[in-house]
């Protein structure tokens, strides 16, 4: 069907057409079933969030404006749903199976590659897409369809939230790292030895930590790195996936969908043997009479049961919040804190006005790299802030080693992030930590730890706190304040820090901490064996500067937050 036959069936079923709404849900299901399907592995939730999908879509469609819009609001809708079940699983751990692809759940990397007959690279690729990250599939999820031709790179734009340029930089991103998997695939097929050994522990299921294990032992075996330099040698992923069509529903995949009366739709499909690139489906069930009379929610069968929802009553959004990891372009201020050892660096202007509150301002801004103190620069004394308690949802000691891993801190007191960077398992470029829901103040008070990241030499001597040319370098955003290994924070309110690992590998300890203990690790210096003292930025004042990537709102990815410091 063309894109003026879809406006008419789009039209047609706002105008309260049944059949048009039967058959606009016909049409688009396949669609949406891949994105979901590739971005969860076939996890047994992709049935759930289809359905959900499918509902919202449906039970809003008269909200949509634009007909010709259609299909990049579906797909936004989808991806909203995709990372609303990635919110639950992680605020519910216990409550969900850790497993990556659910109990009884179809490995939608086999479905690809039996549905399409695939063989080669093309069935490498499909299987290289379970070693990914969530976040790397999801946006993989749309690229392939982009690539297959059933996207355009407008609409994957939209479904992220986020610009055409970030988007190429984020497909860009993601594309190298599909790239890495595809050589975890091939060295996992050949016959070496060593990586054998390497695996000998490994239960055949793909995940971040064998991922770098892998990737670290090819790096360093000339074996498994040439293994891909052999033969035909490597084609592009984009040009394996070209006009590849999308896997078919599965048999037996049933959708009912009922709303306050207005409608019910009912679709299942059936896949004949000769239908391996496409699909068919057939409508199915009364349209007068749903499976569950309903008339505030909706009703869809899920794996023979019925699950009763009520409809959401906000308006689907067409550019839902990204899932980039990237950060988008921030001005430079026009000058740098002052190197000297001042118990603060001097407050740079900030490169645009607060979006927050414009009245009860504090703190000055820390969005630029800062210079380097000497090294045999002892830093001022630090002022004393009352220190009445502050709880720790993670504990006294939480080590935050995953994208998503998060702990709220409440009351009033001193923090301690410690920094471990491991640009030997994966360098690139490092996705900060943020601190949202800022309720009351914060302040970056002190860095400590005997060195900065950028120092030429770590406290051992044999490399540099960022990586080197053996092993690669993980790469701040421009403008990032450079890191010590132990940064210091005072909390006076609630605040939520979240460790959002992506890209580059590096691991976070946050602990509630002393004004004694930050005294004691911030002066201890090159006298004690220590690369450095430690710096003091409280001036114990408001104008104490502020962390970067801080917000008082929630953002649904945490990522997501600006650089600029000003609150």
């Amino acid at each position: 069907m063309d894109g003026r036959q879809w406006r008419s069936t789009i039209g047609a079923a706002q105008a309260g057409d049944r059949r048009a709404l039967d058959e606009l849900v016909e049409g688009w299901l396949p669609l949406v079933y891949n994105i979901v399907g590739r971005a969860l592995n076939g996890h047994a939730d992709v049935d759930d969030v289809v359905q959900e999908t499918m509902l919202r879509a449906v039970d809003n469609l008269e909200t949509l404006r634009d007909p010709d819009s259609f299909r990049s609001w579906l797909v936004a809708i989808a991806m909203r749903q995709i990372r609303d079940r990635a919110r639950r699983r992680t605020a519910d751990p216990l409550g969900e199976d850790g497993d990556a692809y659910g109990t009884g759940a179809a490995d939608f990397a086999e479905l690809t590659v039996l549905r399409l007959q695939l063989e080669g690279q093309r069935r490498e690729v499909a299987e290289a897409v379970r070693w990914l990250d969530d976040e790397d599939r999801q946006l993989l999820s749309l690229w392939w369809l982009e690539v297959a031709g059933e996207l355009t790179r407008r609409e994957l734009a939209a479904a992220v939230g986020i610009s055409r340029q970030h988007a190429a930089v984020r497909v860009q991103r993601m594309k190298a790292r599909l790239e890495t998997a595809r050589g975890i695939v091939r060295a996992l097929g050949s016959s070496c030895s060593d990586l054998g050994a390497v695996t000998a522990r490994w239960n055949g299921q793909p995940d971040s930590v064998w991922r770098k294990r892998i990737a670290r032992h090819i790096r360093g075996c000339a074996r498994c790195d040439g293994h891909d330099r052999r033969g035909e040698g490597v084609v592009p992923a984009e040009r394996l996936l070209v006009g590849l069509a999308l896997v078919p529903i599965p048999v037996g995949f049933t959708l009912s969908l009922a709303f306050g009366g207005k409608t019910a739709v009912a679709a299942t499909t059936a896949v004949s043997a000769s239908a391996s690139v496409g699909w068919s489906a057939k409508l199915l069930g009364s349209l007068t009479q749903p499976a569950v009379a309903v008339t505030a929610g909706a009703t869809f069968v899920a794996g023979g049961a019925y699950v009763v929802t009520t409809p959401d009553a906000r308006p689907p959004q067409t550019a839902p919040t990204a899932l980039s990891t990237a950060r988008p372009p921030v001005s430079e201020p026009s000058r740098s804190p002052s190197p000297s050892s001042s118990p603060s660096p001097s407050p740079s202007p900030s490169a645009s006005p607060s979006p927050t509150r414009k009245t009860d301002l504090y703190g000055s801004v820390v969005d630029a790299v800062d210079r380097a103190p000497d090294p045999n620069t002892a830093p001022v004394a630090l002022p004393r802030r009352p220190e009445t308690g502050l709880t720790s949802s993670g504990g006294a000691r939480a080590v935050m080693n995953h994208r998503g891993d998060s702990v709220t801190l409440t009351g009033k007191g001193y923090v301690l992030v410690r920094w471990q960077l491991a640009p030997q398992y994966r360098p690139g470029g490092l996705v900060m930590p943020t601190w949202t829901g800022l309720k009351g103040k914060l302040f970056h008070v002190a860095s400590g730890g005997g060195r900065r990241m950028d120092d030429p030499t770590s406290a051992d001597g044999k490399t540099s706190g960022m990586g080197g040319p053996d092993i690669g370098y993980i790469v701040l955003p421009a403008g990032t304040q450079q890191m010590w290994q132990n940064e210091y924070f005072y909390v006076d309110g609630t605040v939520t820090f979240t460790q959002n690992e992506s890209g580059a590998d590096y691991n976070i300890t946050l602990a509630p901490t002393t004004w004694d203990a930050i005294t004691g690790d911030v002066n201890y210096g090159p006298e004690q064996g220590a690369i450095r003292y430690g710096l003091v930025r409280d001036n114990g004042k408001d104008t104490t500067p502020v962390p970067q990537y801080v917000t008082r709102k929630t953002p649904e990815d945490a990522a997501t937050v600006a650089q600029r410091s000003k609150v």
